[in-house]
């Protein structure tokens, strides 16, 4: 199967205590592993990234009610998903909210059904953690946010 190239946005969703929510996700393919990730997903053709953010969030989240701010940091990641390998462009926004009452989206796209839920994490429970969480740098950028506000070009991950 070829490898498929992809551009995605993820968004790093505070709330009003610095919290991150992360969701948690798994591969019907690989049984036993699971891992947190920002929300966020594939661009579609004609979207341009605020635009697909603002979707993604729509589809895996309810309620959302978010003030998306800036691109903060982009990278590439490489990750097999149902068997399928990916070549992954990805950008990442910074968004704030002041509800923390959100849940998992009702509707959306089939691998929303493979997100076991979501969490508000703190950077103090981000740094000590032993669960797996995407992207690898997530703890220091927002180590950076939290100390000096964003970046004002994005940074790479």
């Amino acid at each position: 199967m070829a490898v498929v190239k992809r551009r995605a946005v993820r968004v790093l969703l505070l709330d009003g205590q610095g919290r991150i929510l992360l969701l948690h996700g798994l591969d019907p393919a690989v049984p036993g592993v699971s891992w947190w990730i920002t929300p966020g997903g594939g661009v579609e053709p004609g979207e341009n990234l605020r635009q697909a953010a603002l979707r993604e969030l729509a589809e895996e989240l309810e309620p959302v009610e978010v003030e998306l701010g800036a691109l903060v940091a982009y990278g590439t990641t490489a990750f097999s998903y149902q068997g399928q390998e990916f070549e992954q462009e990805q950008w990442f926004y910074l968004a704030r909210s002041s509800r923390t009452d959100v849940g998992p989206a009702r509707s959306g796209a089939p691998e929303h059904a493979r997100l076991l839920g979501l969490r508000w994490w703190s950077l103090a429970e981000l740094r000590v953690t032993g669960e797996t969480v995407y992207p690898v740098g997530l703890v220091g950028l927002l180590e950076r946010i939290a100390t000096g506000g964003p970046p004002v070009q994005p940074v790479r991950l």
